[in-house]
């Protein structure tokens, strides 16, 4: 006797042929769950695992992100897409999002349970980017903005409350400028192609035409022939890397151009400078070397360091990776493997916190003319009303407004014991600092891919060009900003214990990221720790460039760093001698004295007089641009 399906198995048995159908593929349409999910990967949808027991809202939920995906796969054509797509950074994620919602407009119309599903979707989106909590129009996007007045316009649905306030913020400005082209967009919205047109001129009626400059000749075969990635490609280049590596995560290699931009729009700060959308910087992939804002320097450390394409690069937030209820799963099992360690770590710590607090305990001069009324000493009044008053002024501290970044190797030689204590030492000091009034930045560094994601199939469709410069996707994850609580963040270091996080390395540009948003910080004194347990490593950039490539780039921001910037670099090496590198370094044997060694380098900056007192840098960019 066949065993009763339980209610879980019969909701995702019926939600995969209800997409199927959506999808207008109901034989060869693949549908699966896992915790990777949502994504559309090559022909396959991959969903997230419904809860044992589903409520209405969290069902309406993973309907809407079903449906999405298979109103994509039925409406919209990537080669159609990527021919029209502009280049620049702000105009690329409005006409993406813009797209998005026309394919789900398409469902939402024909179907009002389709429509009720995409909105539930939506509104879970828009709450997981924080949408609601934006309170001033600077940090408001305008793509999100103006894909949400395009579904007012192709549904009548009005925006979701939680987004309310952010297109409030856009509105007026949008329908003055582009409000008649807007009006256009209903009567073509089943045409792909006419329908991105009249997006390119919303785009250059907001102000941002100078970044059109994507290919507008659909009958351009070489331009064509650039933009594709052939499907046969990626799936082959996917089994390589699966049977070689024999790593489980491949499926990230190939997520979908509406995921990565979902993935892009939650960074925290904006990924180029303003000067980064002038025409110099639009040219192809490839021909161009990454240059810093001061083009004359002569240290610079980009000025021989190349980047194939950064289009599927992404800065995250911990907690858009994965689901809350897998990230507090990890957590625990992070806190199960490292109990015997955190009481030695702990400990360790609590030194260095009774250190720092005494550098802060307050002091006064008494018997001053001006200042702070000294209550203690009125007594004197009374004995001798002739007495004058005695005023008090608290002295200056010579510990100074500090911010730490943590910036941990997420490669996959940390995989194991290294990759558990780091998480853990981390931990601790975000905790004991916060005690001590010190905020901390937990930051870490991957690839997306291994052996070259997304940028490497670009290359090889590009037909190889000669040195092309760094050929992987960059993930740089942050899980503890500086201005969170410890409290809030400490379940995302759980996500380091997931399976398929950890690949490569690319450290120059993940040291140039971490810079990058210490010098946005107001604190008077900044200081960075780097662990690692190698050189920087990514097999397809090495392939394709010299094999001193990455390691050459990461010397030349270090001495950058070291000596024209404010921020005090220090670096810790497990099992790799980084003072070859870093001049303030510390290599240890093994990772069990990682805690003492992370306390007692951070203890020795906190003794120091002061920070280094240096000319204010200028910025160099965190992600860098297209080179040849």
């Amino acid at each position: 006797m066949a065993a009763k399906e339980t209610p879980s198995e019969v909701f995702k048995r019926s939600l995969a042929q209800t997409t199927r159908a959506l999808a207008g593929s109901e034989e060869e349409l693949e549908v699966t769950y896992g915790a990777e999910g949502p994504k559309l990967s090559g022909g396959k949808i991959v969903l997230p695992h419904p809860p044992r027991v589903i409520s209405d809202t969290e069902a309406e939920r993973i309907r809407g992100q079903a449906d999405g995906l298979a109103l994509r796969l039925a409406h919209h054509d990537d080669a159609q897409h990527i021919k029209l797509r502009p280049q620049g950074i702000d105009a690329r994620a409005a006409f993406d999002a813009v797209e998005e919602a026309r394919v789900q407009s398409l469902g939402a119309n024909a179907m009002k349970g389709v429509a009720k599903n995409l909105t539930a979707a939506l509104i879970d989106t828009l709450e997981r980017k924080g949408v609601a909590r934006i309170r001033d129009r600077s940090n408001a996007p305008l793509s999100e903005a103006l894909a949400l007045m395009v579904r007012e316009r192709l549904t009548g649905q009005a925006p979701p409350p939680n987004a309310k306030a952010l297109v409030d913020f856009w509105r007026a400005d949008i329908e003055r400028e582009a409000g008649p082209t807007l009006d256009k967009l209903s009567s073509v919205a089943s045409d792909q192609r006419a329908f991105a047109m009249l997006t390119r001129d919303v785009i250059t009626e907001l102000g941002l035409g100078e970044e059109l400059t994507a290919e507008e000749n659909d009958d351009d075969p070489d331009a064509s022939g650039e933009s594709q990635q052939p499907p046969p490609q990626s799936d082959n280049n996917d089994g390589e890397d699966e049977q070689e590596q024999e790593m489980p995560s491949d499926l990230e290699m190939i997520e979908s151009d509406a995921e990565m931009d979902a993935d892009r729009s939650i960074t925290v700060d904006s990924e180029v400078d303003s000067d980064d959308q002038d025409e110099s910087d639009q040219d192809e992939p490839g021909e161009k070397p990454i240059r810093p804002k001061n083009r004359n320097e002569p240290d610079d450390p980009n000025a021989n360091y190349k980047v194939f394409t950064r289009a599927h690069d992404e800065e995250i937030g911990a907690e858009d990776l994965c689901d809350a209820e897998e990230l507090a799963r990890l957590r625990t099992y992070l806190d199960q493997q490292l109990k015997p360690l955190q009481s030695v770590v702990g400990r360790l710590a609590n030194r260095l916190q009774r250190r720092l607090l005494a550098k802060q305990n307050r002091s006064w001069s008494f018997d001053l003319e001006e200042g702070v009324l000294d209550t203690a000493r009125l007594t004197r009044i009374i004995i001798d009303p002739m007495s004058a008053l005695t005023f008090k002024q608290e002295d200056d501290m010579p510990f100074k407004d500090t911010v730490v970044t943590l910036l941990l190797d997420n490669s996959g030689s940390m995989r194991g014991r290294p990759i558990m204590v780091a998480a853990l030492c981390a931990d601790i000091l975000a905790r004991t600092l916060e005690r001590c009034g010190v905020k901390v930045e937990i930051l870490g560094f991957t690839t997306r891919a291994w052996k070259g994601g997304k940028a490497k199939e670009d290359w090889l469709a590009a037909g190889r060009p000669p040195q092309p410069g760094r050929l992987n996707d960059l993930r740089h994850v942050v899980y503890k900003s500086a201005d969170a609580p410890w409290r809030r963040a400490r379940r995302n270091l759980g996500l380091m214990m997931r399976e398929g996080l950890l690949k490569e390395n690319i450290d120059g540009e993940a040291l140039m990221w971490a810079h990058e948003r210490l010098l946005g910080r107001p604190e008077q004194r900044r200081l960075m720790m780097v662990i690692s347990d190698g050189a920087p490593v990514d097999d397809s950039t090495l392939s394709a460039n010299p094999g001193n490539y990455l390691e050459r780039h990461l010397r030349g921001v270090i001495h950058w760093i070291e000596t024209r910037s404010p921020v005090e670099l220090i670096a810790i090496g497990i099992g790799h001698d980084v003072t070859r590198y870093y001049k303030r370094a510390v290599t240890i044997t093994d990772a069990e004295q990682l805690g003492g060694a992370m306390i007692e380098k951070l203890a020795e900056l906190f003794d120091e007089p002061g920070a280094i007192e240096v000319a204010p840098p200028r910025r160099i960019r965190p992600r860098t641009t297209v080179a040849a």
